[in-house]
């Protein structure tokens, strides 16, 4: 291994660790705990070492962001390969997508609710993001009329999965019919007729 190669993979190692605590710090704490000098605490370098690798908070953030896309993609990828036919594809991701933002607020807030500085519903996201759009578009091209907008179909469908969770967790609708809500959503975005 030469040189450069091992300080491509250190650089790469220490980028990882970074992103890795302020997600993990994120998540104990809240966003509001998360700075470049408690990060450089926690991961035993300087700041400077940090802002070498990021230019400070906000690039940190949507880094765990991107993160945080390439772990939701993979878990409604799981989700709809088992499912049997297009309704239940189209249920399976909505459970795994509020699923996943009830059990990593911080992360989802990362992801779709803080300002971060990463192009969205653009050629120049970053592949996690299209990925992760990607698998929801995939639930719902196939419950799709002729003539639908295939796109904005899906942000439609994104967007009452987003609100559903943002709701729920700021206590402005209840818990106990969540599962309730997300049949409704579903039962009028594909309704039982729905094969494929």
């Amino acid at each position: 291994m030469t040189i450069q190669t091992r300080r491509e993979r250190e650089r790469a190692e220490r980028e990882r660790l970074i992103v890795t605590a302020a997600q993990e710090l994120a998540e104990a704490e809240g966003w509001e705990a998360v700075t470049t000098r408690r990060l450089a605490a926690e991961i035993e370098y300087s700041q400077p070492v940090l802002y070498s690798h990021f230019k400070g908070k906000d690039a940190i953030m949507a880094a765990v962001a991107v993160r945080g896309c390439e772990e939701l993609a993979a878990e409604l990828r799981s989700s709809a390969a088992a499912a049997e036919d297009a309704r239940a594809r189209l249920a399976a991701v909505g459970e795994a997508y509020t699923a996943f933002a009830r059990r990593r607020p911080a992360l989802y807030d990362a992801m779709f609710t803080h300002l971060v500085d990463l192009p969205f519903a653009t050629p120049e996201a970053p592949a996690a993001l299209q990925e992760a759009f990607g698998e929801l578009l995939r639930a719902v091209e196939p419950i799709a009329a002729e003539g639908d907008d295939l796109e904005l179909l899906t942000e439609t469908y994104w967007a009452s999965l987003h609100g559903l969770v943002t709701l729920m967790r700021s206590g402005r609708l209840p818990e106990e019919a969540h599962d309730r809500r997300l049949a409704l959503l579903t039962g009028h975005f594909a309704p039982r007729d729905t094969t494929g």
